[in-house]
């Protein structure tokens, strides 16, 4: 996404899915059931939708906090990723979207390839998303596991320090290599390792 985008909301059937408003603390709540909402570039390229069957807007901060959510971004009118979380926050004007628990992100690119982590945040004038936490990437043949990593439009994920890489064979640990950084491409399922200060080092198992 570049900063030249701006935001068009559709809320279908939003406003038959509000309650009526509720005060939580000093904060003035609008409570929405069944929130299905898609954000477009100015293009009219649809950029994410939104699922959740439990929402609500607070009025005074402008956020939308969510729960059960389930999200689809899209890259050139292609859906390219599916994202389920415990919750989510859409905030800065719908430009800011951070998801916590159990995150779940799913590439169509290759029906096996799943990315997990604790936290995710996304801001749509970048091409890039961050996770945070438990990070865990799998297939039928590898696992990569680190606290942290970067997910780019070039279908490149950068693992950051320390990372765990782990080839399977017939649901088994075969092979494991520790090191500092590692990129996994998506298209081409290819692996590259980095370490500055230490070796990488690899373990085989019998």
């Amino acid at each position: 996404m570049n900063n030249i985008y701006k935001i068009i909301i559709i809320f279908p059937l939003l406003l038959l899915g509000c309650k009526p408003r509720v005060i939580e603390g000093n904060r003035i709540m609008q409570k929405i059931e069944s929130l299905d909402m898609n954000i477009y570039s100015n293009q009219g390229e649809k950029i994410y939708r939104i699922i959740s069957p439990n929402s609500s807007y607070d009025i005074l901060n402008k956020t939308i906090n969510l729960k059960n959510t389930t999200i689809n971004l899209f890259n050139n009118k292609e859906l390219k990723y599916i994202i389920n979380s415990d919750e989510s926050k859409l905030s800065n004007n719908n430009k800011i979207l951070e998801l916590k628990g159990n995150v779940k992100l799913k590439t169509l690119l290759e029906d096996n390839d799943i990315l997990y982590s604790d936290y995710f945040i996304w801001n749509i004038d970048e091409a890039k998303y961050l996770l945070k936490g438990n990070i865990k990437f799998e297939n039928e043949n590898i696992i990569l596991n680190s606290n942290k990593a970067i997910l780019s439009s070039d279908n490149i994920i950068e693992f950051f320090n320390p990372v765990k890489y782990i080839i399977k064979k017939d649901n088994k640990n075969i092979y494991q290599i520790n090191s500092e950084n590692a990129f996994y491409n998506i298209e081409t399922k290819a692996v590259s390792f980095k370490s500055k200060n230490k070796r990488v080092r690899s373990t085989i198992y019998f």
